[in-house]
């Protein structure tokens, strides 16, 4: 058993002018960077207690993995399942839902007063992560919708390890590579561009399979 680095889902310069294609190009060599160290792990001396799982399965273990692997698999792991999810939940504009809808759309309201409350919430998230990481609107085990924002390569599927739990419907990536070439040290203007990327038919089908105890569903291939 190995992973393989997915195929991105449009081209390299799909999400311009937002996020420019010498920015994607390198971020999938970042990510095939985890794929490749996370395979180090499974065909290693405890690779065993891996074999058989699906990526997303690999996160909710995290926390009970023997300590020799925990750490990779924690970086390596959640940085492939991150960026994978990552690239799923964006496309071209024009050929994207560019607001919620149905059930996602009330829920947002519901939970925030307006999707601009939520987006505000979110923002903030996002730009006050110190150092590197993600920021995350998921779904609770009450199927309550949340803002969180975790450190490094973590997720709200690491049940153990993250201070709010969840299943992830949308991620946003805020370490450096994925915006210094285009937005140096502005943070939060690629975080607002970042918005017009986001495929809102995408998320409303990721918020109907938390709801009803799923997972997000994207391309993670074995080699």
């Amino acid at each position: 058993m190995a992973f393989a680095l997915p195929p991105l889902p449009y081209a390299y310069d799909a999400l311009e002018p937002y996020i420019d294609s010498t920015t994607v190009c390198f971020l999938t060599k970042h990510h095939n960077t985890y794929v490749t160290n996370v395979n180090n792990v499974l065909a290693g001396e405890n690779g065993g207690s891996l074999k058989g799982l699906s990526l997303s399965a690999i996160q909710k273990e995290v926390v009970s993995l023997p300590d020799s692997i925990k750490t990779a698999v924690r970086n390596s792991g959640g940085g492939h399942w991150n960026h994978s999810f990552f690239w799923s939940v964006m496309g071209k504009t024009g050929s994207i839902a560019e607001a919620p809808s149905g059930d996602l759309k009330s829920s947002i309201e519901s939970t925030f007063g307006s999707l601009d409350e939520m987006q505000k919430k979110f923002n903030t998230a996002a730009a006050t992560r110190f150092g590197s990481g993600w920021a995350w609107l998921s779904v609770n085990a009450d199927g309550q919708l949340f803002i969180s924002s975790t450190p490094n390569q973590d997720n709200p599927l690491m049940e153990g390890i993250v201070d709010q739990p969840g299943t992830p419907i949308l991620g946003l990536d805020v370490w450096e590579h994925a915006y210094y070439l285009k937005y140096q040290n502005r943070r939060p203007e690629y975080i607002a561009s970042w918005w017009k990327t986001v495929d809102f038919d995408v998320i409303a089908k990721n918020y109907t399979a938390a709801k009803s105890g799923g997972l997000p569903a994207f391309d993670t291939p074995l080699a």
